[in-house]
């Protein structure tokens, strides 16, 4: 019953989302907007509103048109980070010292910067956004010593360029390479990513600023961001975000394990304390819309704006890029997007089937209660699992076996704590502890576990 992957969107699904571009682009009026869509895996649909460059003869993007994707940028500089980590050869929980050693800035973990949580100043030293001069490492690395903590470690989610750009540092440090040559190592060539990079070919979009009143648009020249490239310095394609958002919605082991996405995917701060819509994790943010969370990140760069978000629940993601300094919404479309195919279109599950019978498991299965509350548990998929409550799908837990009569929770609610059986002298099962709380077959009070 599942969607194979090739099948097209539905025609007037289609026309929904074109409206939404065309509309997009005239309120914005951004010289051009490009999107493109994924499902199960693959480019479902891609299209180009306005022109990548003006001029007496307009030329129109198309799928391999280059974009400078701003931002987007740190989250590659993250899969390199964490690449890293999972080879073993630095920690999150490393403090900067560890890589530049003697820096004003020597006890922030990687943790932190990665999650914009370390306090350190949004920009680094200098006023680049204004001379769109970027500093070579040497300069960089001294204007570090100059850049201040701004807030303590921890009280709130500070937006932090310079922390993506120190590390960058950290990588070239660990690898002895560029940082461009790592990440298209680690990440653009594992995932086919051939037209990303920090240079862009013939054919490139170019950047405009549009007057608000007069609707006139100048070219905005390009920004070469040198030493600080790792926080939003890539060029790439609908195409190539395109195969980025697959990856992003259904990982495997081509860049970093899919649980070390799933990790880069939690929240670890919140971006709005008091509307609680949106969180950063370790270089992917979150938003969320009534129940549903989507990742991924915006980018902004002169001339050039970008959207990447992914439902990875569904498999379903989106890109925008639109040619214009200012003005185009291009994160928010993306998750309108995403949102627009999940509604009309919802992924389908396979059909259930009966399951395997598991032996092992069969004492346990059934109804217990632990705090006075019901807690069932469940065969699902051939591995144990247990829910609070009647249905609470938010509840559930799965379980592996470590061994005869312990169990670790992997997934769901309690995740890394135990599950241990005990058995009576005859053998069967007496009680369960999970997390140390005594799991019984009937409601006891905490005074009768006394007795």
């Amino acid at each position: 019953m599942s969607r194979p992957a090739t099948e097209a969107l539905s025609a007037g699904l289609e026309r929904d989302l074109l409206s939404r571009v065309v509309t997009a682009q005239r309120s914005w009026r951004a010289p051009g907007v490009s999107v493109g869509v994924v499902r199960d895996g693959a480019l479902a649909w891609s299209t180009h509103v306005g022109s990548a460059r003006l001029g007496p003869q307009p030329i129109r993007a198309d799928d391999d048109t280059q974009f400078m994707i701003g931002s987007v940028t740190k989250t590659f500089t993250a899969l390199a980070v964490m690449a890293l980590r999972d080879e073993g050869r630095l920690s999150l929980d490393d403090t900067l010292d560890a890589y530049v050693p003697g820096s004003r800035h020597a006890r922030v973990p990687l943790r932190q910067m990665l999650a914009h949580a370390s306090g350190l100043q949004r920009e680094p030293v200098g006023n680049i956004w204004e001379s769109l001069e970027a500093p070579e490492r040497e300069a960089f690395l001294a204007g570090v010593e100059e850049a201040e903590q701004v807030l303590p470690a921890h009280h709130a989610f500070h937006y932090s360029n310079l922390a993506y750009g120190l590390l960058g540092q950290v990588v070239e440090r660990v690898t002895g390479q560029g940082w461009e040559a790592v990440v298209r190592e680690r990440v653009l060539d594992p995932l086919g990513m051939t037209r990303t990079g920090l240079t862009p070919a013939e054919g490139r979009a170019h950047g405009y600023q549009v007057d608000p009143y007069a609707g006139t648009a100048s070219e905005e020249p390009l920004f070469t961001l040198n030493a600080t490239a790792p926080l939003g310095g890539l060029w790439s394609t609908v195409a190539d975000m395109a195969r980025y958002a697959a990856y992003v919605a259904a990982p495997d082991d081509r860049v970093v394990s899919p649980e070390t996405i799933d990790e880069m995917c939690r929240p670890i701060i919140m971006t709005d304390v008091d509307g609680w819509g949106g969180a950063y994790g370790l270089g992917f943010g979150m938003g969320r819309r009534g129940d549903r969370v989507f990742v991924g990140h915006g980018g902004a760069m002169p001339g050039f704006l970008t959207g990447l978000r992914v439902r990875r629940k569904e498999g379903i993601g989106a890109v925008v890029f639109a040619n214009a300094t200012s003005g185009a919404l291009t994160l928010a479309l993306a998750t309108d997007l995403v949102e627009a195919v999940v509604d009309a279109e919802p992924s389908l599950q396979d059909a259930w089937v009966p399951e395997t019978e598991q032996p092992a498991l069969t004492e346990l299965l059934g109804l217990w209660w632990s705090e006075g509350s019901p807690l069932t548990f469940f065969v699902r998929g051939g591995q144990l699992w247990s829910r609070l409550g009647d249905d609470d799908p938010l509840s559930e837990t799965r379980y592996a076996a470590e061994s005869t009569d312990r169990y670790r929770a992997v997934e769901g609610r309690e995740r890394g704590e135990v599950l241990e059986v005990v058995r009576a002298g005859d053998g069967t099962v007496e009680k369960l502890y999970f997390a140390t709380y005594a799991v019984t077959r009937s409601p006891l009070a905490f005074a009768d576990l006394q007795a």
